[in-house]
Formats: C-alpha cells, structure tokens, sequence
C-alpha cells in the first residue's frame, strides 16, 4: 500500500484560496490514480475529484467543478488539490486516496490518508 499524509488544510474566507497537499511514500506513487474524497459532519464522505497516473487527465465532482483543480508531480510523489473561489459548504475533512483504476467510488481505492480540515468562513 501507498502511505498518504495530508497538509495545508486550515480556515479562510469565503471566496478565497486553499492549497492541500497529499505526501507519498514509497515507489508504486505513479502507478496509482490519485482521488481527492471530503467529509462534512454528519455526512457521507463525497467524490471530489481523481486524476490519473501521469497526470494527464482529471475529473471533478460537479459541486467543485471549475473551482477546483487537481495536479501532481510524480518526482516529488505528491498530489494537489487547488481550492478556489471556495464556500461554506466546502467545509469538510479532505482526504486523499491511492487506488488501481480511474474511479469515482471510493471502495476501488485502496490505501487512504488521514485528512486535513478546510474550514470557510462566511
């Protein structure tokens, strides 16, 4: 399994700006597509995004589509989730996940960071 450590999450203002990092151990990284997941209390845990294993291709949760975008950068075994023009309701635990196919369900993915905590602000 692929070790996964989330960062970068914290509090800003609606309508601004949030990098989130996902750190990668070991050397199967670029074999996995990588997913973005998030959790808001008292809710199911929701799709946000996946980009593949070279990085070439990407798909997006309606709800963050066109505010957020997903990078990666295989030599520093890392993946990113830019947040933009963010609301309140983007309010969740993000996490991120290494898994064998390009899938939006989060059961095809086998390994599983611990999360990070974005907070929007009114």
């Amino acid at each position: 399994q692929v070790q996964l450590v989330e960062s970068g999450g914290g509090l800003v203002q609606a309508g601004g700006s949030l990098n989130v990092s996902c750190a990668a151990s070991g050397r199967t990284f670029s074999s996995s597509f990588m997913g973005w997941f998030r959790q808001a209390p008292g809710k199911e845990r929701e799709f946000v995004g996946v980009i593949s294993r070279s990085g070439a291709s990407t798909l997006y949760a309606n709800s963050v589509k066109g505010r957020f975008t997903i990078s990666r950068d295989n030599a520093k075994n890392t993946v990113y989730l830019q947040m933009n023009s963010l609301k309140p309701e983007d309010t969740a635990v993000y996490y991120c996940a290494a898994g064998p196919r390009w899938s939006s369900d989060q059961g095809t993915y086998d390994s599983w960071g611990q999360g990070t905590q974005v907070t929007v602000s009114s």
